[in-house]
């Protein structure tokens, strides 16, 4: 019985350190509520990088079926480009934008996160070559 207690005490510990990888599809399938941390990851869709004020800058991820609209405010990493993979980390608001804390980019030419490849192969656009 204590072991059972340790248990749960540890896992309730333990839940707001977990950060789940949801792909766009996932995003809108799952219906992912507001104000949950989680990890988004894809490919930063075409012609969605609009810089702002400072350093405001925004984009969309999408996995070829679905797109979720990323806002983040900081540098992006210098390999951070339209077409490439990313993943970044935050929560949604309450109009269904990515308010991301921290945004990764994919470290050199041959390096995908494993998340996004099995994100982009569930929606049918991942090629052997990326």
């Amino acid at each position: 019985m204590a072991g059972a207690g340790a248990t749960a005490l540890v896992l309730f510990a333990l839940k707001d350190n977990v950060l789940y990888f949801y792909s766009p599809s996932d995003v809108h399938t799952k219906q992912v509520s507001a104000g949950i941390n989680f990890r988004i990851g894809g490919l930063v869709a075409m012609n969605s990088i609009h810089h702002g004020k400072g350093a405001d800058v925004s984009f969309a991820v999408t996995d070829g079926k679905a797109e979720v609209p990323v806002f983040f405010h900081g540098v992006l990493p210098a390999l951070f480009h339209e077409g490439r993979g990313v993943v970044a980390l935050g929560a949604l608001n309450d109009a269904g934008v990515f308010q991301a804390s921290e945004v990764l980019a994919k470290h050199d030419e041959r390096y995908m996160p494993p998340e996004v490849v099995d994100a982009l192969k569930r929606s049918g656009r991942w090629k052997e070559s990326e």
